[in-house]
């Protein structure tokens, strides 16, 4: 394939998977990357594939949805599921990573590759001449967010993220925090932190009547709502999500917490640790004085406050097909979470969708689609089903699945069976490749 060139715009994890994958099936790649000449407000480093929100990349178990599409990416040749073996932190059941060195670990590869051509510049206007894919990510700004916007007829949306502070592992209270897993479901990777009853309503009091640090003009949140957020929305709110006490006994008083709020190593060191969920909107001393009250975090030693920034994607419904490509523009394929795939891995894979079809467009081949039965066949169909009104960002889930027939009450079995036909049917048209 060394005569066909893709030009991919962003080396956010879409853009450096699509144009891993692609240059090594022999695709010479321009790939463009604004930093370090210009930052957005939330990235701080000038590495590849840099991760803003959580360090998580989810379950690993086959039968969860996030394991399925992983294990799908793995089949399709991911080079970032590679990256992250090397970057990986002890998180329980979950595949999570040291930030640093997992873009350490992908921005290495991307260098090294002989077929890949580094530009470490802005661009402010896309060239549909030869196949361009555009994974810029949900914080696209500029000059480039303008031309998008004339592309697109300005069928942008617009949400709100939020990034989780992260506290150093020292200055916790070990006499209060215990170690453990929710049901004891592999190593206890997992810092927790228990309330009981006046403890937890003294914090959620606190926590609703915070000064937060920004009124937008519109309140849509997805994917990472902000706990103060959550918390207004009821007492309980919290407690039935991410401050769940299910699955976990404190040791101290062999019984389960009112609430707890789990720690997540930030570090393959364990020197870090980020507040799982709690990502927030309220202003930086507002967040060390009510995240103080978190039992054990007393005098816990904020290294990052959490912080909010815009995302920005496509209403892809009535602009993508779903094998990414910009409908009626034959060269232009989009990437990532400006799709409206929502999360590290989606994006990822979003990316070896859209890096396949830009490279089977310019050879003149049919575009390469997976079955819905298949996570990524499922999230591409939903990006691109015109039939969706009010579209929003979505994950990985098992709800974006048809139905498995004849029905299996049992849920953990439904999902392995789900998973096996997905991975059957991938295997099927892998062969088509």
């Amino acid at each position: 394939m060394s005569n066909y060139k893709v030009t991919v715009l962003g080396a956010g994890l879409a853009g450096c998977e699509a144009a891993l994958w692609l240059a090594g099936k022999g695709v010479q790649v321009e790939l463009y990357e604004q930093k370090p000449a210009h930052f957005s407000p939330a990235h701080k480093s000038e590495g590849f594939a840099e991760l803003i929100c959580s360090n998580s990349l989810k379950a690993e178990r086959l039968d969860s949805a996030s394991g399925l599409l992983k294990e799908e990416m793995r089949r399709m040749g991911s080079q970032l599921l590679n990256a992250a073996e090397v970057a990986r932190v002890a998180a329980g059941g979950a595949l999570a990573v040291d930030r640093d060195t997992f873009s350490a670990e992908v921005t290495r590869m991307v260098e090294a590759a002989p077929n890949i051509t580094v530009h470490r510049e802005r661009v402010e206007h896309i060239d549909e001449s030869t196949p361009i894919l555009v994974a810029t990510g949900p914080l696209t700004d500029g000059a480039l967010a303008d031309e998008i916007g004339r592309l697109t007829g300005d069928e942008r949306l617009h949400f709100y993220d939020a990034v989780a502070p992260i506290v150093t592992a020292e200055s916790l209270d070990y006499e209060k925090v215990f170690a453990a897993s929710r049901y004891d479901r592999g190593e206890a990777d997992y810092l927790n932190c228990p309330f009981n009853k006046a403890e937890y309503e003294a914090f959620i009091n606190e926590l609703v009547n915070a000064e937060g640090a920004i009124v937008h003009d519109f309140d849509v949140y997805e994917g990472c709502m902000p706990i103060e957020k959550l918390a207004k929305r009821g007492l309980d709110a919290p407690r039935f999500g991410p401050m769940k006490p299910v699955g976990l006994v404190d040791p101290n008083t062999g019984h389960r917490p009112w609430a707890c709020v789990q720690l997540r190593r930030e570090n393959s060191k364990g020197t870090m640790f980020n507040l799982v969920g709690f990502q927030t909107n309220l202003k930086f001393g507002e967040q060390k004085r009510v995240f103080s009250m978190i039992p054990g975090l007393e005098n816990a030693q904020f290294v990052r406050y959490g912080v909010m920034h815009r995302n920005s994607f496509l209403n892809s419904p009535k602009l993508l097909n779903n094998d990414f490509s910009f409908r009626n523009k034959n060269n232009l394929f989009f990437a990532g979470q400006i799709t409206g795939v929502e999360g590290y891995m989606e994006s990822a894979a979003s990316g070896i969708m859209a890096g396949i079809n830009a490279v089977r467009r310019a050879q003149g081949k049919e575009p390469f689609t997976l079955s819905d039965v298949t996570m990524i066949g499922a999230l591409s169909d939903y990006i691109s089903d015109e039939s969706v009104k009010n579209f929003q960002p979505m994950g990985a889930n098992f709800g974006v699945l048809p139905a498995i027939e004849p029905k299996i009450k049992d849920k953990k079995e439904r999902y392995a069976a789900m998973a096996q036909r997905a991975l059957a049917s991938l295997e099927e048209s892998m062969k088509t490749l």
